[in-house]
């Protein structure tokens, strides 16, 4: 009898694709948080969305599906990355008919598609990123976000700053949550904390500019609308199965009082 796999053997089974942007083992559920977050905070098929280190699609798997044709845009300097997630995660047809749009800069340069968008995502890459980095891309940010438009955004909280001058990977960098909120802060940008869980313990934070705060929807109480609108859309069910069986009761009535006759 074979003995069962340990960790590490199934671990070695993962495409390399997937294991290189981060646990392989949670690259479904990592997409599917992406996917969740940004539509609790509104994204719609018709917006459009620049996911910046979008890696091997591991979000874009559910978003380039999702938006309308030529709204998906990802940043990424490994085009082997890209070449994998299309191959495997999304299909060529589906990429021939959602025309999704790719730059391979590697300076967080977001206005290299020469428009504005919707929705920015960059999911852990301020966890590797200097303070250097960090700014550039805010700065770029800035320039690119349509003016009620929304940055979701993670990095790992911690007690002390990053300092270094180096992109740290596969190794993880910490920011505190008020200096992180300051280099926002610093390019005319508001940040404020997410109530959303992270597959990898890092902090999700939306990022917007300062005159759209008051817009930010809250994530919490998008997700007890969603419970709301889930159970009212139930009792309406149960309430039209009722009023079928109420009719259908009348018409055996009326039925039967015409087979007296």
């Amino acid at each position: 009898m074979s003995s069962s796999p340990t960790a590490a053997t199934i671990k070695e089974e993962y495409p390399a694709h997937r294991k290189f942007v981060g646990p392989p083992e949670k690259y479904d559920l990592a997409s599917a948080s992406q996917f969740s977050l940004l539509t609790g905070l509104g994204l719609r098929q018709h917006h459009s969305l620049l996911d910046i280190g979008c890696g091997s699609l591991r979000g874009g798997k559910l978003f380039i599906p999702y938006l309308e044709a030529g709204n998906y845009f990802g940043i990424e300097p490994e085009q082997w990355l890209i070449d994998s997630g299309i191959d495997t995660e999304i299909g060529k047809d589906l990429a021939r008919l959602k025309q999704p749009r790719f730059s391979n800069d590697t300076n967080f340069t977001l206005t290299t598609f020469g428009r504005k968008f919707d929705y920015m995502l960059a999911q852990s890459i301020f966890s590797h990123a200097t303070q250097a980095q960090i700014r550039r891309c805010l700065s770029q940010a800035k320039q690119s976000l349509e003016p009620a438009g929304i940055l979701a955004a993670t990095f790992f909280p911690g007690t002390e700053n990053y300092e270094g001058t180096e992109w740290v990977y596969p190794g993880c960098v910490f920011y505190t949550l008020e200096y992180f909120s300051g280099l926002a802060a610093a390019e005319g940008l508001l940040c404020r904390p997410l109530n959303w869980t992270h597959t990898n313990q890092q902090k999700w934070v939306a990022i917007t500019h300062c005159e759209n705060a008051a817009e930010l929807p809250d994530i919490a109480d998008a997700a007890r609308i969603t419970v709301l609108e889930h159970e009212l859309g139930a009792v309406k069910a149960r309430l039209d199965k009722l009023q079928n069986l109420h009719g259908l009761k009348f018409l055996k009535k009326v039925n039967r009082l015409f087979k007296g006759r």
